[in-house]
């Protein structure tokens, strides 16, 4: 797929099954999330990999998180949280990992991360890969960022499911810009 074909036409992907991305699919996705906007070329990200029985630990993290954030859980709502990170054979955690520099605030540092996100999920698209970029509740609790390792200034910029469609594509999004744009 040519590139400006794939950002015209990107839709997300919610509802994803196996098989996962190839390996050659996944180097090519990861490879793009590194040609992201990066002022001062911190590359001021990581990322991780979470497959197979992996998921399964995170849905229970997401559990043990909202119980801390909310008090007890029903049954139901705690298996709709441990079986979220199932949704999908592969989820890419994007991490900012912010550099002290004296030109790159963190801020920009983040946005970098996110635009490293976009990139992933552009290149997905080209693929035939799906791909849904997920965040909620998860993505700022304290409890989930020590489970996958987060120092510091660290934070997840989202989760990125990534997995083949399952069932029909949602059509492509409306590209008229102009009720975005005004001359200056």
């Amino acid at each position: 797929m040519k590139a400006l074909e794939a950002l015209h036409s990107r839709t997300s992907s919610p509802r994803l099954c196996d098989p996962a991305p190839s390996d050659e699919q996944l180097d090519s996705m990861l490879r793009a999330a590194l040609r992201a906007a990066d002022h001062g070329l911190l590359r001021p990200w990581r990322f991780l990999l979470i497959r197979g029985e992996a998921r399964n630990r995170l849905g229970n993290l997401f559990v043990e998180a909202a119980t801390h954030e909310n008090g007890e859980l029903s049954q139901a709502q705690r298996e709709k949280l441990r079986e979220k990170p199932l949704r999908a054979p592969l989820i890419i955690v994007t991490i900012s990992s912010p550099q002290p520099h004296p030109k790159v605030p963190e801020f920009e540092q983040d946005l970098s991360a996110a635009a490293a996100t976009q990139n992933m999920i552009n290149a997905a698209y080209a693929l035939g890969v799906g791909a849904m970029w997920r965040s909620g509740s998860p993505a700022f609790q304290d409890i989930v960022k020590r489970g996958l390792g987060l120092q510091g200034s660290e934070k997840i910029i989202g989760f990125l499911y990534l997995g083949t469609l399952s069932g029909t594509a949602k059509p492509p999004p409306n590209t008229d810009y102009s009720a975005f744009v005004k001359e200056w």
